[in-house]
């Protein structure tokens, strides 16, 4: 089994469409997704994956929101 990531990202994020459209394209990669996490008060989206953040980076990129950085963790 693939390694388990935790990758956190800073998300512009003004409402909770925006965190929904976020985690809508991000578990259509389940089961390589195992959890994800938005929160619109810290505008953080924390993903639990065993796919590389590069994909991941791409995916929430995708959703037209601005990544204003990223880690893993």
């Amino acid at each position: 089994m693939s390694q388990q990531n935790h990758y956190q990202f800073n998300v512009v994020m003004s409402c909770s469409g925006c965190s929904n459209a976020i985690n809508k394209v991000l578990s259509r990669l389940e089961p390589d997704v195992s959890k994800i996490e938005t929160s619109l008060d810290s505008q953080t989206v924390d993903v639990y994956t065993t796919l590389p953040y590069e994909t991941i980076l791409e995916k929430i990129q995708k959703t037209g929101k601005e990544v204003k950085s990223g880690k893993q963790i």
